[in-house]
């Protein structure tokens, strides 16, 4: 993680608790069915954010130790998830998590993993994993086109947000093989979705690092064009915000 990604979501984090989509469940029966993740685990979750993925596991029963730099965005976790005992937090990185060495069965990172250093972080989860410990990366990919609300949104992020062409191509494709050593042992994709009034979709595209905040000449613009963009797409009132929930699991490469 650079300096600047750990940053990067400290004055979004309101909108990112209130807007950001979960996982489907079936994630989590991904890893005790397909992965051989015991139901009650210990899991950490790297780049753990405002707590999303770890309410995830928390929820099927497993300790998760919460790793996440951003101050902000761990306070806001650590208040979200206070009614789970078996829950914690540490201020780490992904290259250096502050866990002790074999203390966990899984590994798991969300949308945070694009801004991994894959080297350093790869030795770090090798290090603080149990023996035949596992790693499930996974995240919530948008889809693009298919509606004109989905065509008409990727349009928008092209001509208002600047950031967005840089950030978009750090986001990881299939080309993850390196993590596993010979290949990945199991992927798989679930579909998902958002269902969003004007005020949620406002909000969600305001949780995106790249969008133009208050003050930027770009953001009343942003804002109108996305109201016009609602207006000529919602069904009842909404629009579906739908994505492909991609997940790979694999063992780590050990030195």
């Amino acid at each position: 993680m650079t300096d600047d990604s750990t940053r990067r979501f400290t004055d979004r984090v309101a909108d990112y608790v209130k807007y950001r989509p979960t996982y489907p469940r079936e994630v989590v029966t991904f890893a005790h069915a397909d992965c051989g993740i015991a139901p009650d685990a210990p899991v950490a979750d790297i780049g753990a954010g405002t707590g999303i993925s770890a309410r995830l596991f928390l929820e099927a029963g497993h300790p998760v130790v919460a790793v996440e730099p951003n101050a902000a965005m761990r306070a806001a976790a650590d208040e979200w998830l206070s009614e789970f005992p078996a829950y914690r937090s540490v201020a780490g990185t992904a290259e250096a998590t502050t866990l002790d060495d074999s203390c966990v069965d899984l590994v798991i990172a969300g949308q945070a993993f694009h801004w991994f250093d894959k080297a350093r972080a790869q030795r770090e989860f090798a290090r603080i994993l149990k023996p035949r410990g596992a790693i499930m990366l996974f995240w919530n990919s948008r889809l693009l086109d298919g509606t004109p609300f989905l065509a008409g949104y990727e349009a928008l992020l092209q001509r208002f947000c600047p950031e967005y062409r840089w950030v978009k191509e750090t986001y990881p494709d299939d080309a993850l093989a390196d993590w596993f050593g010979d290949g990945f042992e199991r992927k798989t994709v679930f579909p998902n979705a958002q269902r969003l009034d004007f005020d949620g979709l406002r909000g969600r595209l305001m949780s995106s690092s790249y969008a133009p905040k208050p003050g930027d000449p770009l953001h009343e613009p942003m804002l109108a064009a996305l109201r016009e963009l609602f207006d000529a797409t919602a069904h009842e009132g909404c629009v579906d915000f739908m994505y492909e929930t991609r997940v790979y699991a694999g063992r780590p490469t050990r030195g």
